[in-house]
């Protein structure tokens, strides 16, 4: 199968120099990679050196959308499947195009997304956070799994991900406005018309943020907007019942690893994550300044 890799793109550094390099020695052949770059002033060429199969396009700060810049990326491309990352996702090692590409040998599957493994600089709890969301299994996840599994049978992240093109226009492709969720919520509309999605564990990139106190918050937010903006995907399933599994088996995790000072933090950070998803589920009853305020994308808000 052909393989397109799609890469937005804001600031670009020495990750995302490692991510084309990583790209370029992929043991699966890569047709083409797409840059979709925020504001070209930001843009080096040098980032790209020796990546023959690399095309950069260049967009402004407002034409920017985590749903509509992707869906420009895969309109410009002609290949079996669409293969996205994020700028800062780097490939564990030369098989990550392969293993995603290996699960649409089965033609119900509609998207396969890899395994985020936590980066040096990662603090502890994060480093359980990234297992318990990315567990070492590859499973499918289809309809049928939906009262086991709830939300996160929908689950699916655009930090590495491919979906089968043909599947993908079916559905209509990613939403072209979206504070955030735009994996999430295709996914969920392939696996309600009978896809499977697949996580690949043998699909690994280095990926992982150390957010604060006030990033979680903001983060969650953003995380509740979207889903309060799309009650046909996620009115049905709690995300409230994973989050609260979470704490629990962190907490558990912490004391038997002989760390129960982190517990403070993980209640702290906990509740900041609680409060701003509940914030973000009311976001129409509070004053635009004050959501600008409380999100992590304030550009979003300002578009039209």
């Amino acid at each position: 199968m052909t393989v397109t890799v799609i890469i937005p793109t804001y600031k670009p550094d020495g990750k995302f120099r490692k991510l084309v390099k990583e790209l370029k020695n992929q043991t699966y052949p890569i047709e083409k990679i797409l840059i979709l770059n925020t504001e070209a002033c930001y843009w080096k060429d040098a980032l790209i050196e020796g990546i023959q199969q690399a095309e950069v396009h260049h967009i402004t700060k407002e034409e920017f959308d985590h749903g509509r810049t992707r869906a420009m990326g895969a309109a410009m491309a002609d290949t079996d499947l669409l293969v996205f990352f994020t700028q800062d996702a780097v490939p564990a090692n030369n098989k990550v195009i392969e293993c995603l590409v290996k699960p649409f040998a089965d033609d119900s599957i509609g998207g396969a997304y890899g395994r985020q493994l936590p980066s040096e600089d990662c603090k502890f709890i994060e480093r359980y956070t990234r297992s318990f969301n990315y567990p070492a299994r590859s499973r499918v996840k289809r309809r049928e799994n939906l009262p086991e599994l709830g939300i996160k049978t929908y689950f699916c992240s655009n930090v590495c991900a491919a979906y089968r093109r043909s599947a993908y226009e079916k559905e209509g492709g990613f939403v072209t406005k979206t504070i955030f969720n735009e994996d999430m919520i295709l996914a969920a509309h392939m696996i309600q018309d009978g896809y499977g999605i697949v996580y690949a564990a043998d699909a690994q990139v280095v990926h992982s943020h150390n957010y604060n106190y006030i990033q979680q918050f903001q983060r969650n937010f953003d995380l509740a907007v979207s889903q309060t903006d799309h009650p046909e995907i996620f009115a049905g399933v709690s995300s409230e019942s994973e989050g609260i599994r979470l704490v629990k088996q962190t907490a558990s995790y912490l004391l038997k690893q002989k760390k129960p000072w982190l517990i403070p933090d993980l209640i702290l950070a906990s509740g900041f994550k609680f409060l701003g998803y509940k914030a973000g589920q009311h976001y129409r009853r509070i004053p635009r300044w004050l959501v600008e305020k409380l999100t992590m994308n304030r550009a979003y808000w300002k578009q039209g």
